[in-house]
């Protein structure tokens, strides 16, 4: 493997990011195909926040997409495309991009200081997915989360605005990762019968035995309707909510212009794990989605809470452009 390079250069880039320009266009593209409730939330976000965050966002789909059509016969082809990815972001990182997206991504790490072992935590999460998907317990799944979702949270905290202080800094990235673990339990748990046809079964095996299930009953399907199965997952929604709350104090600690878009994210995934249950925990058949309406009322939502808070600390409120925005893409 090559070595690792190093985001960070002596003087930072002081020229300001905007949203203009074919590097950021790409990259914005692919997030407002991909991440419904993160593109309608990244409008709270000041846009030299938004553009960085797009591009982590893009970084991270690309990796992801490239897995997600591995198979058995193909897994070592896509080893080795994750090895060329790898490279060239090594290479990006060190002041060598090749195209837009890596162009993109040099810029946001650069200007927010996001250190390149988050990059690669979240290449060898995905790389494991060149394997059949197995995990024993919840611990072995919630190292798996820590490398596909933790290292984004990190990121994300990162362009979001961690504080300062290092004890601070040092809760509000440690909550930032709680948060992709809980986000990535959610997206598991939603995906089951959609990961099930590509071979994959992420619940862990202590946890199926503790309900009378087996992977091979998960990978077979039909057991959406029995008792053992709407008890699991009972068990895994009741994992996944503990996560966010624990995770969810950290959001405070962001900078402020940035808590509203954590917030409609944050509690946005949490909304699909109601909606699973309103579709009686069937993940076989049905994907979970907020939907429309869902989707309008966590924007309201997180809108509203911070501009009371603001308000009851005697802040003016100002991002009527944004809202408008908000209003029209809801």
């Amino acid at each position: 493997m090559p070595p690792r390079a190093s985001a960070r250069r002596a003087a930072p880039d002081t020229e300001p990011m905007r949203m203009t320009g074919k590097d950021a266009v790409h990259c914005r593209q692919i997030v407002r195909r991909h991440a419904r409730t993160f593109w309608l939330a990244s409008h709270f976000l000041p846009a030299e926040r938004r553009r960085a965050a797009f591009a982590l966002y893009a970084f991270c789909r690309v990796a992801d997409d490239m897995v997600d059509v591995a198979s058995d016969a193909r897994a070592a082809d896509v080893a080795v495309s994750l090895d060329d990815y790898r490279r060239r972001l090594d290479a990006a990182l060190a002041g060598r991009p090749d195209d837009a997206l890596f162009r993109e991504v040099l810029a946001a790490a650069r200007r927010y200081d996001v250190p390149a072992a988050l990059f690669h935590e979240l290449l060898d999460g995905v790389a494991r997915d060149c394997a059949p998907a197995t995990y024993a317990t919840w611990p072995d799944l919630a190292a798996y989360c820590a490398g596909v979702a933790s290292s984004v949270g990190e990121m994300c905290a990162l362009v979001f605005g961690a504080p300062d202080d290092v004890r601070t800094r040092r809760r509000a990235l440690a909550q930032a990762r709680t948060l992709g673990v809980a986000m990535q339990l959610t997206n598991i748990l939603r995906d089951v019968g959609e990961d099930a046809r590509a071979g994959r079964c992420y619940l862990p095996a202590e946890d199926l035995a503790r309900f009378g299930l087996r992977r091979e009953d998960v990978m077979r399907g039909g057991i959406a309707r029995e008792e053992r199965w709407k008890a699991l997952m009972r068990f895994e929604i009741a994992r996944a909510r503990s996560l966010y709350a624990d995770a969810m104090p950290g959001i405070a600690l962001l900078s402020p212009e940035s808590r509203r878009c954590a917030m409609a994210c944050a509690t946005g995934y949490a909304g699909i794990l109601g909606a699973i249950e309103r579709n009686a925990y069937d993940t076989f058949r049905t994907r979970a989605r907020l939907g429309r309406v869902g989707r309008a009322a966590v924007l309201w939502q997180s809108w509203r809470g911070l501009r009371d808070d603001r308000a009851d600390a005697g802040i003016p409120h100002s991002d009527a452009g944004n809202d408008a925005e908000l209003v029209r893409w809801a």
